[in-house]
């Protein structure tokens, strides 16, 4: 029987498929005992168990390049953290060997025991990380019965789940499954964002899709409304056949936007810069026209990593980027880790109460100066390969820049003096995410060659709501009076300054936003290759004397909705 569920929109797309439910992360496990002979056998299963999930992950990792290593690895890297977590193993061990527990059994009380624990924590973000546990427990689960952990998908299916993790999106496409239904979730989280650069179709805060939805239903989602059809009638599938049909001519026409400029109607050229962590990102962004890398992000060379990449490796890495881009400018972001990245190596803290608050960003970079000078030396020797830029992460104050410039000076003349080619000077920049910088950054915008502003964490600082949390999906939004005010008064401090300005989070990649931002004064955008035909071609579509024209009455509004009516009012479709 037909019925409509509604959800949220979380990545653009139509999708027609057999439903595949799978139920929460909670083990219903019956208690079960074994005999103290089979003590060691039980235990041998569970290791069992371990060394296949141990091995899943790695053979994904290792599947991974590109954008997809970075959003997914740092989760692989975490659980594999957590695999190797004395508190989970031995607990687990030794609940089989006392407890003369099964295995099963015993793995739902270690996890029932440091649920406990998490749940009791005051700090929100930790107790949220009892979802990366769930996640760990449910593959080694999977494990202990199947004799392998990763999730199967099958060819044609939508996955209806509670919720799904970023590392399970790619292997989940992979297998052929052409969309996501999750009852929680949230559209700005790892996995939507992540969805949205996969091109798959997700709807997230459906929350009746497990009850309502059954094993085999069909189902006909929309990731642009948020709208999911149980069983659709004739009606429904025409417009599914409709909006597939309009996929492709969108997606033809984008594929000849490739060498076409980012130029509005009013013959403003906007300059596109794309996000990057590897060759074969610089490669996709090449082809595709951008203007340069407006960010290269370098943790990926310390992710799931036990030692610390040497000069050398580092060299190797920013050279190559700069190589590809054939004269085009390569910014190399600074290494940006703390204690909410997987960290193997020992580099970033532990135990941090408030990781997003903490010793992470420039201030980890100042507090571990040759790990630092290491990174310097060795994007000075890629800059004599090509046009470079230096971006420093969570700036927060001119003290953090100049100890930055001292140490790259230094590292130019000590690199010249081993007769090494490097360029003359290479451009400082300060990311722009942190409120206090935004507020203060006429005191130290002479320091900079260029800004960036990262909207992520700055909407996320000044609205005091984590973004990836579903219960402050409402009050997290870029379209909020205080984050437009903040935008347009570090757009014109760089432009009295004349240091160009960028917007590299997920506002530039965000095609609807283009009139917005471009009416905030605007005109440099660094996003991921995957958006970044989208965004070219509602460029193309605006007016830029026009929007800066209407700039006043956006700047005026008072409340969210007014905002989104503006932005809806400058849509092409409302044009």
């Amino acid at each position: 029987m037909r019925q409509v569920l509604s959800g949220i929109a979380a990545a653009r797309g139509s999708a027609l498929g057999r439903a595949r439910v799978r139920l929460p992360h909670a083990l219903d496990i019956d208690e079960a005992r074994i005999t103290a002979a089979e003590v060691d056998a039980e235990r041998a299963r569970f290791h069992a168990a371990v060394d296949s999930v141990r091995a899943e992950m790695r053979q994904l990792r290792e599947r991974l390049h590109g954008a997809l290593a970075h959003e997914i690895g740092e989760f692989l890297d975490l659980h594999a953290l957590l695999l190797d977590d004395p508190e989970l193993l031995s607990g687990i061990d030794e609940l089989i060997r006392t407890g003369l527990y099964s295995a099963d059994y015993a793995l739902r009380l270690q996890r029932d025991r440091i649920a406990a624990v998490f749940e009791g924590m005051d700090d929100a973000y930790l107790r949220s990380r009892i979802d990366d546990i769930d996640q760990v427990i449910g593959r080694l689960h999977a494990a202990l019965h199947s004799g392998r952990a990763e999730l199967q998908g099958v060819s044609g299916e939508i996955l209806v789940t509670d919720n799904v993790a970023p590392a399970e999106l790619a292997q989940l496409q992979a297998q052929g499954v052409v969309g996501v239904v999750t009852a929680g979730g949230s559209p700005l989280s790892h996995s939507a964002i992540l969805a949205r650069s996969l091109h798959l179709p997700l709807v997230v805060g459906a929350a009746q899709a497990l009850q309502k939805v059954n094993d085999g239903d069909v189902l006909a989602i929309d990731g642009s409304s948020g709208l999911v059809v149980l069983e659709p009638d004739a009606a429904d599938l025409r417009a599914h056949h409709r909006r597939m049909a309009e996929a492709r001519r969108e997606r033809r026409q984008l594929n000849r936007l490739r060498r076409e400029p980012a130029r509005t109607l009013d013959g403003i050229d906007i300059k596109l810069w794309a996000n990057a962590e590897s060759r074969d990102d610089v490669t996709e962004a090449h082809a595709l026209g951008a203007a340069g890398v407006g960010l290269y992000r370098t943790e990926f060379l310390f992710l799931g990593s036990s030692v610390l990449p040497d000069e050398e490796a580092q060299f190797r890495a920013y050279r190559d980027a700069v190589l590809a881009m054939t004269g085009r400018t390569v910014t190399i972001r600074t290494l940006d880790l703390g204690a909410d990245k997987a960290d193997k190596t020992g580099l970033a803290l532990r135990d941090e109460p408030n990781p997003a608050l903490g010793l992470r960003g420039v201030r980890l970079s100042l507090a571990r100066q040759e790990l630092l000078r290491t990174q310097l030396r060795a994007i000075a020797r890629a800059s004599g390969y090509g046009p470079v830029r230096v971006l420093v992460p969570m700036v927060s104050g001119g003290e953090e820049l100049r100890a930055v410039r001292r140490m790259l000076d230094e590292v130019l003349h000590e690199l010249r003096a081993q007769g090494l080619e490097t360029a003359p000077q290479v451009p400082l920049g300060a990311m722009i995410e942190v409120p206090a910088a935004a507020l203060a950054l006429g005191s130290f915008v002479a320091q900079c060659d260029f800004l960036s502003i990262g909207t992520n964490d700055l909407v996320q600082y000044l609205l005091a709501a984590d973004r990836t949390h579903e219960a402050l999906g409402e009050l997290y939004t870029p379209l909020h009076p205080a984050v437009l005010r903040v935008l347009r008064d570090v757009v014109r401090t760089g432009q009295r300054r004349g240091r160009p300005v960028t917007v590299c989070g997920e506002m530039a990649a965000d095609p609807r936003l283009v009139p917005l931002l471009l009416a905030l004064g605007l005109t440099e955008l660094s996003l991921h290759p995957a958006t970044l035909l989208e965004v070219r071609q509602a460029i193309r579509q605006c007016d830029l004397g026009r929007l800066r024209a209407a700039a006043p009455a956006l700047l005026r509004a008072r409340q969210r909705a007014a905002i989104e009516d503006w932005v809806a009012a400058w849509l092409p479709e409302a044009s």
